[in-house]
Formats: structure tokens, C-alpha cells, sequence
């Protein structure tokens, strides 16, 4: 065979279909192609010829001496790819280098043309029409990614996208072979295979038909991996009960779609109700479970308190104390210990801790008369929320104790009746006098009123109880509920800023909040009579810290229509400068929190100011829908604010102050023009409130 094959081969003439070993065969020089094949190709071809054999003939010439003399090898004008094919597939010992191959000789073309002729006049497949071709194979003979893969060379990851490609709808296929779509905007539409839901998009679709739009819309009812339903549920779960989770496959999914809320709803409840029969299996009266934290509960509630250690609790706390000093001793961290050392050192860390956690916990009566709430956090994971009371157990986890005897505030058996004001001196003169009966109210006010007065003047003399005192005060109030035991009249009042801002209580700040008001609540007394040797008991920075707590609990800074108060929002402006707050660290301009809910202007207003005035440009035609969501895009990251979230610049230094002669040479304004201007000065800064 190979004797014929090289005879024939030898001889020259063209146009003749001839048989050449592999090893004979060589790039020509004349090729048109400088740039050469790339890898992935040379392996796609390889595989292709694997599967399906050479399809094509290879196009060569003889090689021949400078003096005429043929060589005997083959130069090759069209088919260096495949040449190099073949070559992958004997380096691969797939076939030796004798293997021949089927080339046609031509001899009466130029080689250059007809190298250039075979690169230059041909149409490639369009796209659509590979995408169904795959489809096809995939249906009809049941192959797989894998298998189609490696009979065309490409990846099985390259498959399924073009299988899925190929499943999108064949009205829009239609419109992106007409060049009515772009290839990344059927990406998009391929994130599923609904093809009902993908006509519908493109049908609702404007003039603007980024790919990230079309994404979004066509998982408008579907729920993220990352909401925190999906995290605390997790993908095996729902799958397992027969939800779908959608994959894009051609952009970053961060774990997909989960396509069924409803199921996944259910799916959280039912977990969350299993964790809340563990929590009242603590001893808890009642357990409820919800998705969302109830904030219009209405209960009160009651913090854990600090209970001492039995003596075998302290015995084996300090025993472990010592033990965990000793192995860690020598070591700065558990990669630098032994294996043994470094596992019994966290179980002596394990054991510390569950002790220590002795140290506080819930009144009995609270926890027989009380229960919880089982909610998800933020990020999906478990938040119990313990110690609430209903109304009408509040007496039993709380009951007040009896007044005691003598208690001028019991009135007096038989006594009910107290006498008319004026009255007191009268009936005294006129009533023999008795052992042990209490003075007259009149004269109780008189000593009181003379007492209160020296109070003020004293406590304004010593600021540090004056400090005490009101933090005593506002403590009791915040803490305690309707505690009527501070002597100050001074009223905290903390604004519920839920109705004003949807959502607001279940964000990370509202959670920072939270904890930050329970790590205090779990350190009172249970008794708020007990409340003042508590603080005063407090070092400076400890006590300094529970009232700047306090004072925080109470600010409000709300912007209302109804509620003009211009000069408290001038003070809370002074306190933000003060405070240095960056409200772009947690708060960032999206579609429902603000681009949504703002005219087009606005919007165009807010993406000239964080990202630029071309930017701005770019959007200024779209619709209001389409130009939000593009503005969320853009500003996402900028750390764009609007107005009533910035924090305005610490404000410049005064001048030095007049002297007495020039501010007596300064012109003082009218009372007419002082209250024209306070009056000005009112409504602008009322503008600024109702913006």
C-alpha cells in the first residue's frame, strides 16, 4: 500500500486525489495564514477527525529541489490545520506518522491564491445555527455535554451553554439571526428555558435592552442564593423538595435563582418552627417562629441577670482557668501547637464558656410566663429573641411587691379620704394631738419644695452626681418599663423609625443597634431600685458610656412635612459634623431605596454627581424604569449620597469677637427685622426639611 502511495504521489499531475504518509507532509511557505493556529483549534480539529475522519481533503504540491528534482515530501497549500491535527493525534499515539492521508494535488493553481482563497471565500455558520445543531444531538441521540464535547473538541462547559442557547426560544432565535439581538442579550435570555417567560421580557422589553436588564426581569419572581431565605434553607434542601434552581451560565450567578418563593417560604417557616420547639423546650411558656422580626408585638420584655456561681461552678472554673494558662503557655496560636495540644486546649476553651455562661440568665418566673421569637437575621442565619412577656403575664414574671407597712403611700385603714387643701391646719388645731400620726400634706409640699430647691443648687454645684443622676434617670426609663424612679424630669423619648422607612429594623445598623442596647439590658439589676448603686458603682468611662447609650436611644433627626423644627435639625447637622458620620458606609442608592422614588431629573442629578456629566448624558433619553436601574449600576461603589444623608463640612472658625467701642459702632437690627428675618431663616430651613 504504501509503495503504491508514494509511486502515485510522485507522480506530478494535478488535479488528482492521491494518498501521502503523514511524516511527507509539510507547511508551505506560500500559506497565506502568518498568524497561526491556535491550540484549542488544532485540539477541536483533532477531535473532530477522531470522530468523524478527515472531512476534508488536504490541498498540496510537490516539493521539489532547486535544481526541479521532487524531494518526495508534500508542501500543503490548504489544510495546515489539519495537517497539524494529525500530528496531535500521533503525539497522542492515536496513529503513527505513516498514516496516510488523503490530499488532492494541485499543480495548475497559484499556491498563495489558493492558500488565501480557502481562508478568505467561505461563510461561517451562524451561531443560531450551531446552538440548534447541538440541541438537536443532545435530544435526538441522548448525548451529553461530555460526550458532544469530545467529538467536537470544545469543553463540556462550552456545551451546555450553546445547548442551552439552542433551547431559547425559537421566535428569538429568529430575531438574533436577523440581528435583532446580540449574542450577550440571548445569554440573558437563556438564564432559563421558559421560553413563555423569555418572549414575554422581550415583548416588555424598551430601547434599552442591556443584557443585565433582561436578567433581571427574567427573574422578577425568583428569589436570589444570596436572600436569606435561600442561605438559612440551602440549595440541597429545596432541591430535595422538588424546587428548581435557575443557573446563569454565562455570567457570575453567585449560586443561581431559586425559582419557586413560595416553596422556599415554606421551607424557612417549617425550620424555623423546628428550632423554636428546641428554644421552648428550654422551659420557655411560648415560642413563635417568623421569616420577619414582629416588631408591632407590644410585649415587654425582660433581659437575662447576673446570677452567682455555685461553689462547684467557681471550683471547676478556676481549675480550668489554671489548666488553660498551662497548655497554652509557650504558644502564641493553635497553628503552633501540637495536634493533641491544640484540640484539648479547645475543649478546655469549650468547657470555660459553657460555664461562664452560667453567670447570667433569665429570672424563673420570666422564662415560665415568657417566651421568644425565632426569626432570620439578615444574612440567613438564626436570630432568637428571648425574654418577652404578654400583657396579661406581666404580673406573674413581674409581680410588684406589697407596699409596706407604714407606707405613706398605703393610705391609712379607714382613712381613705383625705382632706380639702386649706383644710390641714384647721382640723389639726381643732384634733387633740395623737402619737405617730403623719404631718399634713400641706406641710409635707412646704419641706419638699424647700428640699427639691436645695437639690438643684446642689447637684449643679457637682457635676459629676449631677452625671449620675441623669444617667440614672434616662436609664430607668429605657430600661425599666413605665419605672417611675428617677427624681429628674427628664423625659427620653426613643421615635419607632419603622413606619417612616420600611425594612429599616431588619438591616445589619438596626441590628448593631439592637445588640449593642441588649449587651447593656443583660448588665441591670432586676430590681430598679437597685439601679443607682449600679452606676454609681460604674467606673467613669463605664458610666460615661451607658449615657452616651442613652442619650443615642433618643435621637431623632426625621425629616416631616407636619413637624417643622428647624433649629433640631440644625443641631443634628452639627451633630453628624461632629460625629464624622459617613452614611455611605451603610446606606447605598438602589431603585427602592431611592432612584425609584425620585423624578428623572434627579436622577440625572444624582449620576452627574457621582459618576460623571457623560454618564449622566448617556441616560437622560431612557425611561424612568430602565434609567433607575442603569443609575443603580452606575453609582454602585461611588459613595454618591443625596442631600439629606450628607454630612455638611466641620463649620469655619469664628472671628475673632468685636471689641466693646466697634460692637457698640455696629448697627443693631430692628425687632422688625430680627423677626423677618427668623422668620425667612424658619422656612428655609423647612425646605430643607420637606425635601
Amino acid at each position: 500500500m504504501n509503495a503504491v502511495t508514494e509511486t502515485v504521489a510522485a507522480e506530478p499531475v494535478s488535479g488528482v486525489e492521491i494518498f501521502v504518509p503523514l511524516a511527507k507532509l509539510k507547511k508551505s511557505p506560500k500559506n497565506a495564514r502568518k498568524v497561526p493556529h491556535g491550540e484549542a483549534a488544532i485540539a477541536a480539529l483533532a477531535a473532530s477527525i477522531q470522530h468523524k475522519g478527515l472531512i476534508q481533503n488536504l490541498v498540496v504540491e510537490p516539493e521539489v529541489k532547486d535544481d526541479g528534482t521532487p524531494t518526495g515530501n508534500y508542501l500543503v497549500t490548504a489544510g495546515e490545520g489539519r495537517r497539524l491535527a494529525m500530528l496531535l493525534r500521533a503525539k497522542r499515539k492515536q496513529i503513527k506518522k505513516s498514516e496516510v492521508v488523503r490530499c488532492w494535488l494541485d499543480t495548475a493553481n497559484d499556491p498563495s491564491e489558493v492558500s488565501l482563497d480557502e481562508n478568505v471565500t467561505r461563510t461561517p455558520m451562524h451561531p443560531a445555527d450551531q446552538f440548534e445543531r447541538f440541541a438537536e444531538l443532545s435530544r435526538d441521540r441522548g448525548w451529553g455535554a461530555e460526550e458532544i464535547g469530545a467529538r467536537f473538541g470544545v469543553s463540556a462547559g462550552v456545551v451546555k451553554q450553546r445547548l442551552r442557547l439552542g433551547a431559547v426560544s425559537p421566535k428569538l432565535l429568529q430575531v438574533y439571526r436577523e440581528d435583532g439581538l446580540t449574542l450577550d442579550q440571548l445569554m440573558a435570555f437563556a438564564i432559563t428555558e421558559d421560553h413563555a417567560r423569555q418572549e414575554q421580557v422581550f415583548e416588555g422589553l424598551h430601547h434599552n435592552r442591556e443584557p443585565w436588564i433582561i436578567r433581571r426581569d427574567m427573574t422578577a419572581a425568583n428569589v436570589p442564593a444570596d436572600d436569606r431565605r435561600a442561605v438559612f434553607v440551602g440549595a440541597d434542601a429545596y432541591i430535595e423538595a422538588g424546587g428548581n434552581i435557575i443557573r446563569d451560565l454565562f455570567s457570575e450567578d453567585r449560586g443561581g435563582f431559586f425559582e419557586d418563593a413560595g416553596l422556599l417560604d415554606m421551607l424557612a417557616t417549617e425550620k424555623l418552627h423546628e428550632i423554636a420547639g428546641e428554644v421552648q423546650a428550654e422551659g420557655w411558656k411560648w415560642t413563635e417562629a417568623h421569616i420577619d422580626y414582629p416588631h408591632a408585638h407590644g410585649m415587654r420584655r425582660f433581659y437575662v441577670q447576673s446570677v452567682p456561681l455555685s461553689d462547684e461552678d467557681e471550683a471547676r472554673l478556676e481549675a480550668l482557668s489554671t489548666e488553660h494558662d498551662a497548655l497554652a503557655e509557650g504558644y502564641s496560636s493553635y497553628d503552633e501547637m501540637p495536634e493533641e495540644v491544640a484540640a484539648k486546649l479547645e475543649a478546655v476553651s469549650d468547657e470555660i464558656d459553657v460555664i461562664s455562661a452560667k453567670r447570667s440568665a433569665y429570672d424563673a418566673s420570666v422564662i415560665a410566663h415568657g417566651g421568644a421569637f425565632v426569626v432570620l437575621h439578615h444574612d440567613g442565619t438564626v436570630r432568637v429573641e428571648r425574654g418577652f412577656v404578654r400583657l396579661e403575664d406581666e404580673a406573674l414574671a413581674d409581680p410588684q411587691p406589697e407596699p409596706e407597712e407604714g407606707d405613706a403611700a398605703a393610705p391609712e385603714n379607714g382613712d381613705d379620704e383625705q382632706p380639702e387643701d386649706g383644710d390641714e391646719d384647721v382640723q389639726e388645731i381643732e384634733e387633740d394631738e395623737e402619737p405617730g400620726k403623719p404631718i399634713s400634706d400641706s406641710l409635707t409640699r412646704d419641706l419638699s419644695a424647700h428640699r427639691t430647691l436645695a437639690l438643684r443648687v446642689a447637684l449643679a454645684e457637682q457635676p459629676d452626681t449631677a452625671l449620675i443622676a441623669l444617667t440614672h434617670t434616662l436609664t430607668a426609663q429605657l430600661f425599666y418599663s413605665y419605672a417611675e424612679a428617677g427624681c429628674l424630669e427628664v423625659r427620653p423619648t426613643v421615635t419607632p423609625l419603622g413606619s417612616h422607612a420600611d425594612g429599616i429594623e431588619d438591616t445589619p445598623l438596626a441590628a448593631r443597634a439592637s445588640e449593642q442596647h441588649e449587651a447593656w439590658a443583660e448588665r441591670m439589676p432586676r430590681d430598679v431600685a437597685d439601679l443607682w448603686g449600679y452606676i454609681v458603682a460604674l467606673d467613669d468611662e463605664k458610666r460615661t458610656l451607658l449615657l452616651a447609650h442613652c442619650a443615642a436611644r433618643t435621637v431623632n433627626a426625621l425629616r416631616l412635612p407636619w413637624d417643622r423644627k428647624p433649629r433640631s435639625l440644625q443641631t443634628a447637622d452639627r451633630l453628624a459634623t461632629a460625629l464624622a458620620l459617613d452614611m455611605a458606609k451603610n446606606w447605598t442608592p438602589t431603585v427602592d431605596s431611592y432612584l425609584g422614588r425620585v423624578t428623572k431629573a434627579h436622577i440625572v442629578e444624582a449620576v452627574s454627581e457621582g459618576v460623571s456629566e457623560d454618564a449622566a448624558r448617556r441616560i437622560a433619553d431612557m425611561k424612568k424604569p430602565d434609567m433607575a436601574q442603569t443609575a443603580e449600576q452606575l453609582l454602585a461603589g461611588t459613595g454618591w449620597l443625596p442631600a439629606t444623608l450628607r454630612t455638611p463640612e466641620p463649620e469655619a472658625e469664628q472671628p475673632a469677637p468685636v471689641e466693646a467701642e466697634e460692637a457698640e459702632a455696629v448697627e443693631q437690627p430692628s425687632e422688625a427685622q430680627t423677626s423677618e428675618a427668623q422668620a425667612q431663616d424658619d422656612e428655609a430651613s423647612y425646605a430643607v426639611a420637606a425635601e
